[in-house]
């Protein structure tokens, strides 16, 4: 039933397989990676802009870190591009994306929901991958009424008793496919279309009532507030001057305007310009807002111009930074500093 709900309405999507086509690989792997805690509608542009420059898994792990980075840059959660560069070149090495469960989650980045979702859409393996939607089809299915983060082995449970189902036997690709996307356009968050899905006579939840309320979540705790300083400052030919975050921890890799720690306590104007980068006429730019998955962050912005800057760091062209890979929070800096 819920393939032939399936066929008739399936999403037309950039890295989907046409029907009859076989499924590539690294389109699935690529959009997975791509789709993880961010929408289908901010991923496509990313994704196709994305896959014209690196058309296949060869040409990405053969990329410098600093392209996938800048390709990747407006996307978030940056630890995937690096773990998104380093799966290209173990997959590369040799000679293509593992066809079982086992091999695939020993690749970098790629954990049980990723190893499941390319399992069963590439290759066809009986396995349900959960991500929101499915946990949200799950949950009302069973009426699992155990709020998150709680909830989830039951969830996993009744994605597992979904599994055995005959249809995910018969076309797992499609059955894994077809969960998604009834999760995505029929059993929604927010007001269920429950007379236009294909399981209503079978969702425990529906029959209740309570299907808008499912999945239930704990109360999230208030994110702290985080705070620091940035310098935007210019030479003399239209460069500013740039550095690069360690290679691990949060933005891994990335590049940002030079600045301070980012910390609970304000910073004094007098302790912020002990961490400018160089002796300058220093003014207030702004400020940025930002907000991470486990706090918030708000940024002080001081400017500058100088003749020549003689600093740490390296200088990029302002008109060029388009091409640099400045995460969201920097980019709002240099928009608030007015360097586009």
């Amino acid at each position: 039933m819920l393939l032939r709900w399936y066929d008739r309405h399936r999403r037309r999507l950039p890295w989907r397989a046409e029907p009859g086509e076989a499924a590539d690989p690294y389109r699935v792997w690529l959009s997975e990676i791509m789709l993880q805690q961010t929408t289908v509608a901010a991923v496509i542009p990313y994704y196709e802009r994305f896959l014209s420059r690196f058309p296949t898994v060869r040409h990405l792990a053969e990329a410098p870190l600093d392209d996938v980075l800048a390709a990747w840059a407006g996307l978030g959660y940056y630890a995937r591009a690096r773990n998104l560069h380093a799966c290209a070149q173990a997959v590369a090495a040799a000679g293509g994306f593992p066809r079982d469960l086992a091999g695939l989650r020993a690749l970098p980045g790629i954990g049980p929901y990723t190893a499941a979702a390319i399992g069963a859409i590439a290759f066809d393996l009986p396995a349900v991958p959960v991500d929101g939607n499915v946990e949200r089809v799950v949950a009302r299915i069973a009426a699992i009424e155990m709020p998150l983060p709680a909830g989830k082995a039951a969830i996993a449970a009744g994605a597992a008793a979904l599994g055995e189902h005959p249809e995910a036997h018969a076309r797992p690709s499609d059955f894994a496919q077809a969960l998604f996307d009834l999760g995505a356009t029929v059993c929604t968050p927010t007001r269920p279309t429950c007379a236009l899905c294909p399981w209503r006579e079978a969702c425990a939840a529906q029959r209740l009532g309570i299907a808008e309320t499912l999945p239930r979540k704990a109360p999230k705790p208030e994110r702290p507030l985080r705070r620091g300083v940035h310098f935007w400052v210019t030479d003399g030919i239209g460069q500013v001057l740039l550095r690069r975050r360690p290679g691990s921890g949060l933005l891994g890799g990335m590049t940002e305007l030079p600045g301070t720690p980012w910390r609970e306590a304000p910073w004094t104007a007098q302790e912020a310009l002990d961490h400018a980068p160089i002796a300058a006429d220093w003014r207030p730019a702004g400020q940025v807002r930002h907000g991470f998955t486990h706090f918030e962050l708000i940024l002080d912005l001081f400017a500058a111009e100088v003749p020549v800057i003689d600093a740490e760091g390296f200088l990029h062209p302002v008109d060029a930074l388009g091409d640099a890979a400045l995460p969201s929070v920097m980019r709002k800096c240099v928009r608030m500093a007015g360097g586009r």
